[in-house]
């Protein structure tokens, strides 16, 4: 399959990375030996992007993905992300983008992951204790240093997104985008057009739920962080589940499953867009990779955004304490 850039002079990457948070983090206990199969798989069908972040465990993400690159970096665009504090136990504390910090979480991580240089780095949520400026500035200086190669941005807005450009060129913008959130439609998908920034997709199959494997929160088990998500609670639930039944139900008259559908048409919303499913089993990576065997017609699309509008999912994406740190 032909690589693409990443943003208008990123890496070249395959159509689709593999997100790695769900291996050490927040989706049922964990599997190291499936996660590294699963990414040595990935490897070998020739997805190169892995995207990870130092909060993810905390910590133990990154040092699962760098064993599991030991001795194939060549074949990896590494991307991690800092700014996000968590305790020992993974209970949030805050974020920093100071220039102190950006410097001391670089080079935690480089150590963690095993590398001399972090292809991608991204600030992970806006401080808003820290001028936007001073951050990139200091992630620049780590450019300059040979310890990174490129910038990126996590769940910023537009405005957000000029200044730091102004300051170094950013490669990458990641925020949620799928069939259950649309949001970057509104205004972060063209600003990143406008300036020739690449758009990672993260969650794009809903967290699971536009699988069609989610049918009870009762099957979540007590550590998954799904359980504190409004959209898999209460009424909440109900009614995204009946959205979900309308894919499954073009699924197959599409002949292939829901999640490879909801791929397919993630895949269709722009050739700068590249999609990060989180998987952490073989089986599930295959599956997915599926999606790019299917071709949705201008009807499909159509009817795709009649059974799910931009605004059908109901919910918010998090608790409101955690959306007040997204979008800023």
């Amino acid at each position: 399959m032909k690589r693409k850039p990443l943003g208008n002079s990123g890496p070249l990457v395959f159509p689709m990375g593999l997100g790695c948070m769900g291996m050490s983090t927040s989706y049922g206990k964990p599997d190291d030996q499936e996660s590294m199969a699963t990414i040595h798989l990935a490897l070998d069908i020739g997805i190169n992007l892995l995207d990870t972040a130092d909060s993810y465990g905390p910590y133990t993400n990154e040092e699962l993905v760098g064993k599991a690159i030991r001795g194939r970096r060549d074949e990896v665009v590494l991307a991690t992300k800092f700014g996000i504090l968590r305790t020992a136990d993974a209970l949030y504390r805050g974020v920093n983008g100071k220039p102190a910090y950006v410097r001391s979480a670089c080079e935690a991580s480089l150590r963690r992951l095993g590398v001399e240089t972090i292809d991608l780095l991204y600030l992970h949520r806006l401080d808003p204790e820290t001028p936007i400026e001073e951050t990139i500035a200091a992630m620049a200086e780590l450019v300059r240093e040979g310890k990174v190669r490129y910038l990126g941005l996590s769940e910023v807005g537009p405005a957000t997104l000029r200044r730091a450009y102004a300051v170094h060129p950013i490669t990458a913008l990641q925020s949620e985008y799928s069939l259950w959130t649309r949001d970057p439609e509104h205004e972060v998908l063209s600003a990143c057009r406008e300036l020739g920034v690449g758009f990672v997709a993260f969650s794009p199959l809903g967290r699971g739920f536009l699988s069609g494997q989610i049918k009870r929160f009762e099957d979540f088990e007590e550590s998954d962080y799904r359980r504190l998500l409004p959209r898999f609670q209460g009424e909440n639930f109900k009614n995204n589940l009946e959205l979900v039944k309308q894919i499954e139900q073009m699924a197959i008259r599409k002949g292939c499953k829901p999640g490879q559908l909801a791929l397919a048409w993630l895949m269709t919303r722009g050739d700068d867009i590249v999609p990060i499913f989180g998987t952490k089993k073989r089986v599930y990576l295959k599956e997915n990779l599926g999606a790019m065997d299917i071709h949705l017609t201008e009807e499909d699309l159509r009817l795709i955004d009649e059974v799910i509008p931009p605004d059908a999912v109901a919910g918010a994406r998090y608790p409101k304490s955690v959306m007040k740190l997204i979008n800023r």
